[in-house]
């Protein structure tokens, strides 16, 4: 069997400090928990866990250290990139020595590369890479012409059709579109901020958003309506890279979080379809 990699994302999790609910309604710490069990009984294993941002709701040392109490149990590396609701110093901190990285950083998995880039602005909801960071990126996709890359952020280069949200995206998408161009390695484009599970392509490359473990962005294509979410079933995103030509093919799931009826055989002991 030819060479794969299984890369599970996780994102949004907007966990606060013990006791409180997110929008007085949404227990995250509860979901975040439900969510690392399904990471751990996978099978097969987990190569790595990708955490998009937005892992705390309001950046305090008290959310970052019940952040790191919630994460303890994970049995799978895992890496975390800011989101526009963490706080970039706080998170390196709490997280430093058992996260694989934080912020712009790549880690290699043997066959293929996981680029993680820093596109959150202080203060500020949308997304931006600054110049530091385009600069970084381009050598570091430079850096080879073999090895395959996967490609992680929190905010969306493209248009969602979800108004409020999209104009939070990534402001300056196009000199991320010039970099990704100018090096073909990178198969996907990974993305959280939405809360909801969206495919589309960028710049030439697959490109996905994760949904997230506790509550979804409604999907509102009426500008008119006031932002608001709903709870929906639960779930994260699976990217399996498989070798092959072209840098291999890169295949994302969405796998829904909890216990579900079933696995049930679509054949009985004979061979017969039952």
């Amino acid at each position: 069997m030819s060479a794969r990699r299984l890369v599970a994302q996780i994102s949004d999790l907007h966990i606060k400090p013990p006791g409180e609910l997110a929008y007085g309604r949404v227990d995250t710490a509860a979901a975040l928990a439900r969510c690392i069990n399904e990471l751990n009984r996978f099978k097969p294993r987990l190569h790595l866990v990708v955490i998009s941002g937005d892992l705390v709701d309001k950046p305090s040392q008290e959310a970052y250290a019940h952040l790191r109490e919630l994460l303890a149990p994970l049995e799978i590396p895992y890496a975390a990139i800011p989101g526009n609701h963490d706080d970039r110093a706080m998170l390196h901190k709490i997280l430093l020595g058992r996260a694989a990285g934080v912020s712009n950083k790549t880690l290699s998995l043997d066959d293929v590369d996981i680029v993680l880039i820093d596109s959150s602005v202080p203060g500020a909801a949308h997304g931006a890479l600054d110049a530091q960071t385009l600069i970084w990126l381009d050598s570091t996709l430079a850096a080879s012409l073999t090895q395959p890359a996967l490609l992680f952020l929190h905010h969306p280069p493209f248009i969602t059709g979800i108004g409020h949200m999209d104009v939070q995206n990534l402001r300056n998408a196009a000199d991320l579109a010039v970099i990704l161009r100018k090096h073909p390695r990178v198969r996907l484009v990974a993305a959280g901020h939405v809360h909801r599970s969206v495919l589309t392509s960028f710049a030439g490359v697959a490109a996905t958003i994760c949904p997230a473990p506790n509550h979804a962005v409604a999907l509102d294509l009426d500008a008119r309506r006031p932002p608001s979410f709903k709870v929906e079933p639960p779930a994260f995103h699976l990217h399996i890279w498989s070798a092959g030509e072209n840098f291999g093919n890169v295949a994302t799931h969405v796998v829904p979080i909890g216990d579900f009826d079933g696995p049930y055989p679509f054949f009985d002991s004979a061979g017969g379809l039952l």
